[in-house]
């Protein structure tokens, strides 16, 4: 028997979160063991009116690419690729895994490679999407592989997952909703100020968002969400900060980061566990040592750390932020071909003041 919820989150994706229309062009883009709720968002995309074209990946076909590709095979752009970022209306990409791991014996150089040459495609899917002209979300599949990063089992897991996307409520959609309204109210309280500081046992930071825009993510583009971000201005970060939770990128866990920031920039870099991948992400291009985005998370009902950066980044108490490129619609003007986020609780005596107002203390809005 098929589980209600994932009818429920399907409908999500496809009515809310890309709101596709007759005539849409709908990419949906899942993982092999995701066929479930792949077969759910084809179903009502269809009768939504869409078009939907359904492409499949796993990390095994990854592997293998990465494995034999040559440099200039690493380099090689899909013309198909090209068309799909250009043209699709509507984009749909869900998640899982048989493997969290499967990459971890991939050189680095080679994922930094791939990830150069597929910049040019990033860049035309922010670009229009903050021009409105395309509509994304990415959400993930509960699957056994997660339950295990998440140490839980598949039963607890999916429990977690639908609580989380609020697809085991009776209408998700108005819970969303609802997220968007408490959510609006601080991004408007944040509109036309300029100094932040963030002060905790594990930050000491400063930075500057006089003249950027705070995002409201209301679950449009990440099922679930519930955090509101910024581009920072990108030479105004100073400080430093010690992030409480491992960072996970291309199948590699890298544990005990901390940055030291000067005008804008990573001058120092620091991992208990691959450092040297770290290092080599750092080093991709000229914006990754720069912030593109600084986030707060407001999803209360994620409270346990899952090695899942979907879920984790959203979690009620903690701020993120990203190296690299920044969105756009934020103002943020820096461009890499690296996005990574990395997590600071702030739960324990921790503050954010806003043009010295008291924003945030210890978890949770002041305003």
């Amino acid at each position: 028997m098929s589980d209600p919820r994932v009818e429920k989150l399907a409908a999500t994706l496809v009515n809310y979160c890309t709101s596709v229309k007759p005539g849409d062009w709908v990419w949906v883009r899942g993982h092999v063991l995701a066929l479930p709720l792949i077969e759910e968002v084809v179903r009502a995309a269809t009768l939504a009116g869409g078009n939907p074209t359904v492409t499949l990946f796993s990390e095994e076909l990854d592997e293998a690419f990465l494995a034999a590709a040559n440099d200039a095979q690493l380099g090689w752009l899909s013309p198909i690729d090209e068309i799909m970022a250009e043209k699709v209306d509507a984009r749909i990409v869900i998640s899982a895994a048989h493997n969290t791991r499967a990459l971890n014996g991939i050189e680095p150089r080679k994922q930094q490679l791939q990830q150069n040459a597929r910049r040019k495609i990033s860049q035309t899917f922010m670009q229009r999407s903050a021009a409105g002209t395309h509509r994304w979300v990415g959400t993930q599949f509960p699957c056994p592989a997660y339950a295990q990063d998440a140490d839980m089992s598949l039963r607890d897991y999916e429990n977690f997952v639908y609580a989380a996307t609020y697809a085991d409520q009776q209408d998700p959609v108005q819970c969303w909703h609802k997220v968007h309204d408490t959510q609006q109210h601080l991004v408007d309280w944040l509109k036309g100020k300029d100094q932040v500081i963030v002060r905790g046992p594990h930050i000491d930071l400063t930075l500057s968002i006089a003249g950027r825009t705070f995002a409201n993510s209301d679950g449009k583009r990440n099922m679930p969400s519930g955090e509101i971000f910024t581009g920072p201005v990108e030479d105004s970060v100073n400080g430093w900060v010690k992030f409480t939770y491992p960072a996970i990128r291309g199948g590699r866990e890298v544990e005990g980061v901390e940055f030291v920031f000067k005008e804008g920039k990573v001058v120092e870099a620091h991992a208990r566990k691959n450092e040297e991948f770290l290092l080599s992400q750092l080093d991709s291009d000229a914006g990754a040592r720069y912030l593109g985005e600084f986030a707060v998370g407001t999803n209360y009902q994620i409270q346990r750390f899952t090695k899942s950066i979907l879920y984790d980044e959203k979690i009620g108490g903690t701020v993120h932020m990203a190296i690299g490129a920044g969105y756009p619609e934020t103002g943020s003007r820096n461009q890499s071909s690296v996005h990574w986020d990395f997590i600071c609780d702030m739960r324990q005596d921790s503050e954010i003041l806003v043009d010295g107002e008291l924003f945030y203390k210890d978890g949770q809005f002041q305003v």
